[in-house]
């Protein structure tokens, strides 16, 4: 539920605001998700990448994992800011989707992953440009929707 949502993301919050600058940025969150669940963060500018994991996974990895995720980021909305992020959420999981899907690490080289996004977003703007021709504006809105939600 969305609910539940929030407030675990308030939770994160307020344990990463409370943290000194000097200490690590491996969190574990057994008291909000249970035994081996782990939390890495990391501070880009004025944004705070965190990707929350058990402990099948390596710390270190992870970090790198973040690494690229940002990386990739820098490069599809050159230097990214708070507000790429707030007007192009679906770009973003859009890069996140080309990284990991299902749990399992798909590509980890930044140029590749932007090649893949670029596809897919020349893709969706055919797409939309094809219905222009036969659909109301009403219709093209609820395809949008509709096509965002796959990616």
């Amino acid at each position: 539920p969305v609910e539940k949502q929030q407030e675990l993301i308030r939770s994160i919050y307020r344990i990463l605001c409370s943290r000194a600058e000097n200490v690590s940025n491996f969190v574990k969150l057994d008291s909000l998700f249970g035994k081996d669940v782990r939390l890495v963060y990391k501070t880009y500018a004025t944004l705070y990448f965190v990707f929350i994991f058990d402990n099948s996974e390596n710390e270190l990895a992870m970090l790198d994992l973040m690494q690229v995720f940002v990386e990739t980021m820098d490069r599809c909305f050159s230097n990214v800011c708070e507000l790429d992020v707030v007007f192009n959420f679906n770009k973003m999981h859009t890069i996140l989707d080309e990284i990991i899907l299902g749990g399992q690490v798909l590509e980890t080289n930044s140029s590749e992953i932007v090649k893949a996004v670029e596809e897919i977003l020349k893709s969706l703007f055919a797409l939309r440009l094809s219905h222009t021709r036969t659909h109301t504006l009403f219709d093209i809105d609820c395809l949008i929707i509709d096509v965002d939600n796959v990616c």
